[in-house]
């Protein structure tokens, strides 16, 4: 795994631009600008088919694009997911294998486990549980847990607030609004009530593939027509 060590500073700006990205002959992304600074939540929004899935992958180093440009502090770097405490990345779907018990899914992210038992007393007596004997609801709250409280520079959260109790959204919001402070976070979620909450600045991923930053959220959110 790559490290950060030809940088000579803390790293604090992470960018994607010049992405194009095409499925079923349709230009997915095409023209996309995303910024996201360490001491801020970034907030992306869009309908469902929108790509909002697929640019996160595309930062995070797993989806191949015919061009793109991810870069760190204004330096070009390729597959974010190998350079070790960099970024984290939590996905829509399940990826913690079953047999895992918590305690070992937590440690494997280096997650801070005692700081994740302040805002969720309840992981204590989930610990020593293997993965698949969790509620769905348990697993995706854990799955979070582990990338929100990793030691990673940067996080990027696909839809945290589904799937779990509206009081563990709650206190999801409350840590990374704490977390900001030494991290840069991209979160996505079709709760965009919850998105909007906590955001420093939002994005509009449109159906032609094109980030629109929003500088009156609610007002250009209406009349862009995502919400009424």
């Amino acid at each position: 795994m790559d490290s950060f060590s030809e940088f000579d500073h803390e790293v604090t700006r992470l960018e994607v631009d010049s992405v194009l990205l095409e499925y079923e002959h349709r230009k997915l992304l095409q023209n996309i600008y995303l910024r996201v600074e360490k001491g801020e939540i970034v907030g992306l929004l869009g309908r469902n088919g929108s790509g909002k899935s697929s640019l996160l992958e595309v930062i995070y180093g797993i989806r191949a694009t015919r061009n793109c440009s991810v870069r760190v502090d204004n330096k070009f770097i390729r597959k974010a997911y190998r350079h070790e405490n960099f970024i984290a990345y939590l996905p829509q779907k399940p990826f913690v294998s079953g047999h895992l018990k918590v305690r070992e899914a937590l440690m494997l992210y280096k997650s801070q486990i005692g700081e994740a038992i302040n805002y969720f007393p309840e992981v204590e007596q989930l610990l020593a549980y293997r993965f698949d004997k969790l509620s769905g609801g348990q697993q995706r709250l854990i799955e979070t847990i582990m990338v929100i409280s990793s030691p990673a520079s940067f996080i990027i959260l696909d839809e945290p607030f589904s799937n779990i109790m509206p009081l563990h959204i709650e206190s999801v919001k409350t840590w990374l609004s704490a977390l900001k402070k030494k991290k840069g976070i991209l979160v996505t979620d079709h709760y965009y009530r919850d998105v909007l909450a906590i955001s420093d600045h939002m994005y509009l991923l449109n159906m032609d593939g094109r980030t629109i930053k929003l500088q009156e959220p609610i007002k250009q959110l209406q009349d862009f027509g995502y919400i009424s």
